[in-house]
């Protein structure tokens, strides 16, 4: 072990023998000269950051491989010895077996066989919103559009041959399975990948082309943890190995590369922090195991959704926690229990945590999607979510962000989800108005020209009638929503805020209204061009004497915007109902006859 007193060696104090010019990864490395120190010496190797633009502080490691800070202008990097637990050690620089820790093992990653140095992209669209350069390391272009191959090939690169005879075994229904089919296809070794009953076929078949003839989809069990036990007996009882997702050094050193690359990429730059995806840790602790070795004053920020924080609950209570559940909007982040190893490490060098709701995951979705034209998953969008959310929080400009677009897995079926929730400023406002004529246009009237994204009525007899009504307030007025609330209240019409309900914007939206008795309703289905006022000259044109008693728009951005109206008119008025309806020169199709109609939108027992 270290004695208490730590000799430090600052560079320039090193004999020339022991330099070495190298800059690659943004370091100095060595190459010491074995016959210059004795066998008991216990001096430790330090490298000089290359970075001129940041303070350069001295640290050395302690017996408990606890950091201590000093004036000399070098910088020492943890040794430990070659186990699982990789705790901080002293090096014998002639040692022929010694093994450094973290910072060697990212360094000597065995992921580019495998996985491919990604791009450091400016994002120009972020970065003018943000007042901020972003800059995305794209780990969503990886062969499997996905980070998670670095950990699984370096981890089953570095198994011994024996090992690789017997194969491996994983349990994982999403990114992680197609990293190891992937790996094991090109290391020859036979991989069996067990997956829940209820995986949908897509990534089924997704791992069966990643992986070839010599992997094996199992699919087993009800759920995740029916599926892990599966993959627990055949690591003990056919002696395969188990590659974890997030919890085992080499995996942790494996994601860690993508920290090198983007210290290599902003070597002369200046560079303030970066953001990365948090499920299981094991990304974010392989990036903060070499920046903060590397460029310490580069800030490494966890992100995770909000109902999936096991990270940051563990990181507040100061021990690895457990979530009784988790939700599983970001499927590919959504661990209950994170890793002993990723907490220990997280927990003495991640900066800060950042955790993000479903909303702000699309949002962040569609501006990934304008800058880099790339439909990243829930997961894969977690740290341009966390990013935009710690700089408007912190009211950052100027400053230099990088953040990891993880995943692009993206389930087709999502796209509407995503693309309905991802405009976080779209306002939703439940509104009561009498039933009298013009008080339907006269609501509009008060919101025209927004942009109204949704807009349904019920009426049913009892003198008032209940409308949601969605819509874009003008984003450069100050108080533009506000003044819209006030101005609705002003006129008479109770209105409620919305806009944050779960219960409103993914169910009564789709409910509202519900079954009506009102007589003589004649339903009507309406399309129109779609185009910047095409609602407004529908309502204007739609300036007739019966009762409007049904109204449902909602704008899905189609080239043709489609209505669904409900119109009171008496028998004897039919004629003339329809004689008007041909002038508007709308496309139209009468549904009251349509059984669902009955069903569900009136009530006929009245």
């Amino acid at each position: 072990m270290l004695s208490s007193s730590i000799r430090r060696l600052s560079l320039r104090q090193l004999p020339e023998s022991l330099r070495s010019s190298s800059q690659q990864y943004g370091v100095t490395t060595f190459s010491p000269q074995p016959q210059q120190y004795s066998q008991n010496s216990t001096t430790m190797l330090r490298y000089k950051s290359s970075y001129r633009e940041q303070p350069e502080p001295s640290y050395a490691f302690d017996e408990m491989g606890e950091t201590t800070t000093g004036a000399s202008e070098s910088i020492s990097f943890p040794i430990t010895n070659d186990s699982d637990e990789l705790e901080y050690q002293p090096l014998l620089l002639n040692s022929k077996e010694h093994a450094v820790g973290y910072l060697s093992k990212i360094l000597n990653a065995r992921v580019y066989e495998a996985a491919i140095e990604t791009e450091l992209q400016h994002a120009k669209n972020l970065s003018a919103h943000l007042k901020n350069t972003v800059l995305l390391k794209r780990e969503d272009t990886q062969p499997v559009f996905s980070f998670k191959l670095r950990g699984a090939y370096n981890k089953m690169a570095h198994l011994t041959s024996e090992e690789l005879n017997q194969g491996v075994v994983a349990c994982s229904a999403g990114n992680h399975a197609q990293g190891v089919a992937l790996s094991a296809k090109m290391l020859g070794c036979r991989a069996v990948i067990v997956m829940p009953l209820a995986t949908p076929a897509i990534k089924v078949n997704s791992v069966r082309v990643h992986g070839g003839p010599t992997v094996e989809v199992r699919l087993f069990g009800n759920n995740y943890d029916e599926a892990a036990a599966e993959a627990k007996r055949l690591e003990h009882e056919e002696g395969m190995t188990m590659i974890h997702p997030f919890d085992d050094p080499y995996v942790i050193a494996g994601q860690g590369t993508i920290g090198l690359e983007i210290l290599k990429a902003c070597v002369s730059r200046p560079l303030d922090a970066i953001f990365v995806c948090c499920g299981g840790g094991g990304m974010l602790a392989g990036i903060a195991a070499y920046v903060k070795r590397v460029r310490p004053s580069v800030k490494v920020i966890g992100v995770e959704a909000v109902d999936a924080a096991g990270m940051t609950t563990s990181l507040r209570e100061g021990k690895q926690v457990t979530l009784d559940s988790v939700g599983l909007f970001a499927d590919g982040a959504a661990v209950k229990t994170i890793g002993k190893e990723t907490f220990r490490i997280c927990n003495k060098l991640v900066d800060d945590m950042v955790t993000v709701d479903t909303d702000q995951i699309c949002n962040a979705i569609k501006l990934s999607y304008n800058d880099a034209r790339v439909v990243l998953e829930p997961a894969g969008a977690l740290a341009v979510a966390g990013m935009k959310k710690y700089v408007e929080e912190n009211e950052l400009t100027g400053r230099t962000l990088v953040a990891i677009t993880s995943g692009a897995n993206m389930d087709f079926d999502r796209l509407r989800f995503v693309s309905e929730r991802a405009d976080g400023s779209e306002k939703t406002l439940a509104v009561t108005i009498p039933e009298t004529p013009g008080s339907f246009r006269a609501l509009y009237s008060l919101i025209w020209p927004r942009n109204v994204t949704e807009f349904s009525y019920r009426y049913d007899n009892h003198g008032d009638a209940h409308v949601l009504i969605s819509f874009q307030p003008v984003m450069n007025i100050e108080n533009d929503f506000e003044g819209i609330v006030n101005s609705i209240r002003e006129s008479g019409f109770d209105c409620m805020d919305v806009s944050h309900s779960e219960l409103a914007k993914v169910h009564i939206r789709n409910m509202a209204g519900g079954r009506s008795s009102v007589p003589n309703e004649r339903l009507f289905r309406f399309d129109f061009p779609e185009s910047p006022g095409a609602l407004q000259r529908f309502l204007l044109s739609l300036d007739i004497e019966w009762n409007v008693s049904l109204f449902h728009y909602r704008n899905h951005g189609d080239d043709f915007g489609r209505v669904l109206v409900g119109i009171q008119v008496p028998e004897s008025a039919n004629e003339s109902l329809i004689r008007f309806l041909d002038t508007l020169h709308y496309s139209y199709v009468e549904e009251t006859d349509n059984p669902v109609y009955h069903l569900f939108l009136r009530n006929n027992s009245k």
